[in-house]
């Protein structure tokens, strides 16, 4: 039976050796107090050293962001819903921003504004974690946005062309088609290698999932990420989202590859942001949105840019979303947006009332970068394209009050509602640069001014398997040089008419 000297002499050796290998190190732990919580913010004591939007811990694990430094206190925001969280609770300073996981393994996932996962499937093991707030890369950085980003939507590729690198707002009143336009813009990104990076903010459920749904259906979903902020998270949730996903698109592009960003929207984006910045008393400025709402965004949208070649060459393109009140373009949050991005794509909505969907105003819509991008083929047919359909505009309104017309003004008026009826397109069908070439091709030529819109309706369904079946060599050299020569301007405008003489035929039957 062993004595007490027995086992003194057994763990004494033990204790020295552990005691001889342990590190006396100081250790600092920045430890404050939550003064009080509510409305998704919480006032914080203790804390001297915490810097803006550094990340806070509390104790039970809940996670904040530092909105507000004051010389005694500072306000952060909850980035769950914090229920634990409460007035006496134990707070700590990280030292470190938010950082989220990016990699090829988010591909076709759907994430929250942290990184983790809502769509059931495994734990994301991503090769690394970026923060979710990173300067824009430098004048000297960037490259000439010169490489077509195809929309498939022919009123935008014909009239507002975008480019890879872009940043370019789409801007309307509610439930104008803003989002169809930037879904559509995903979908057609199937035939393409650019990587499609969603952000939802302050959205409805029912939506996001319709959103998902239509690129599930009719998109490459593996090629795309969803980053869900919606509207019963928390405001510091919501706010964080559009960041998360800019730093997911980043690793993409510093990859040297191609991602498209859509932000959809800014505009509630900017009231979680003045939401937040009155609860925790931040001075407030015009409409009572703090004085920096317009930098939060430049910061943002900055980030999206063609790099030089020497950074991998890679791009975002970034399709911001924002929502008007009655038409009001010049309203504080919009003006500012129009301002950041390199053009607009204004939704009238008397047009989409009309039935003219996507409901693009071509007059008040402008793309300052794309044009310089867009394919040879679609340029010279688009040449003339604005111009007769504002001309045609304009004459409308005159012969509303049954004004005499003469034969070339009856001819303006039939070209320019052939424009109209051909730039109409049904959601979740984009079509490709051959299916919109030929388009362009049958209005500048004429060959639709004199068929009706139910024609031209059934001549838009069967223009693209008719010619891939009447001119494959057309359709495959259209695709492949961008371009539109002689032989296969003729061999598409025979198509034309077989289609045309079938069309009338089966509509006179």
């Amino acid at each position: 039976m062993k004595t007490l000297q027995d086992e003194l002499e057994h763990w004494i050796p033990i204790a020295r050796r552990r005691l001889r290998n342990f590190d006396f190190l100081p250790a600092i732990e920045h430890v404050g107090i939550v003064d009080h919580v509510g409305d998704g913010v919480a006032e914080v004591s203790g804390l001297p050293l915490t810097r803006l939007y550094e990340t806070l811990r509390f104790k039970d694990g809940a996670l904040g962001l530092t909105f507000r430094v004051d010389e005694t206190s500072l306000g952060c925001v909850l980035l769950a819903n914090g229920e634990k969280v409460s007035a006496g609770s134990q707070v700590q300073g990280t030292g470190e921003i938010i950082r989220v996981p990016v990699g090829e393994e988010l591909l076709g996932r759907i994430l929250d504004p942290m990184g983790l996962p809502l769509d059931g499937g495994p734990p994301i093991v991503a090769c690394r974690e970026d923060p979710i707030d990173q300067p824009a890369p430098a004048i000297i950085e960037r490259d000439l946005v010169t490489e077509p980003l195809m929309t498939g939507i022919t009123v935008i590729d014909a009239m507002i062309p975008l480019g890879r690198g872009q940043r370019q707002l789409i801007i309307g009143d509610r439930k104008t088609g803003k989002t169809t336009i930037a879904v559509d813009t995903i979908i057609n990104q199937k035939s393409s290698n650019v990587i499609c990076v969603y952000a939802a903010v302050g959205q409805k459920t029912s939506a996001v999932n319709q959103v998902i749904s239509a690129v599930r259906k009719y998109g490459a979903f593996e090629r795309c990420i969803f980053v869900v902020g919606e509207a019963n998270a928390s405001p510091g949730a919501q706010w964080i989202t559009p960041y998360t996903a800019c730093t997911i698109a980043e690793y993409f592009r510093d990859c040297g590859r191609d991602a498209l960003l859509v932000i959809d929207d800014l505009s509630k984006h900017a009231i979680i942001y003045r939401q937040l910045s009155l609860l925790l008393r931040r001075p407030p400025g015009r409409e009572a949105y703090p004085g920096d709402v317009f930098y939060i965004h430049a910061r943002l949208l900055e980030r999206a840019a063609k790099l030089s070649q020497e950074r991998g060459g890679g791009s975002i393109t970034a399709l911001p979303i924002a929502e008007t009140q009655a038409g009001n373009l010049t309203a504080y949050i919009p003006t500012n947006l129009i301002s950041i991005t390199d053009g607009q794509i204004y939704l009238e909505p008397k047009l989409f009332y009309e039935g003219q969907k996507p409901a693009v105003n071509v007059g008040l819509s402008v793309s300052r970068v794309g044009g310089q991008t867009q394919s040879l083929a679609i340029k010279k047919l688009a040449r003339r394209l604005r111009l007769d359909y504002s001309q045609f505009l304009e004459l409308e309104v005159f012969t509303r009050f049954g004004a005499i017309m003469d034969d070339r003004t009856k001819q303006t008026i039939k070209h320019g509602r052939s424009i109209r009826s051909v730039l109409a397109q049904p959601q979740y069908k984009p079509l490709s640069l051959s299916e919109q070439t030929a388009l362009l091709l049958a209005v500048s030529e004429g060959k639709l001014d004199d068929t009706s819109a139910k024609d031209i309706v059934e001549f838009q369904i069967k223009l693209g398997r008719e010619i891939l079946r009447q001119c494959p060599r057309a359709v495959s050299r259209i695709e492949n040089t961008k371009e539109l020569s002689d032989e296969d301007r003729q061999d598409l405008l025979q198509a034309f008419d077989i289609i045309l003489r079938e069309t009338t035929s089966s509509g006179h039957q």
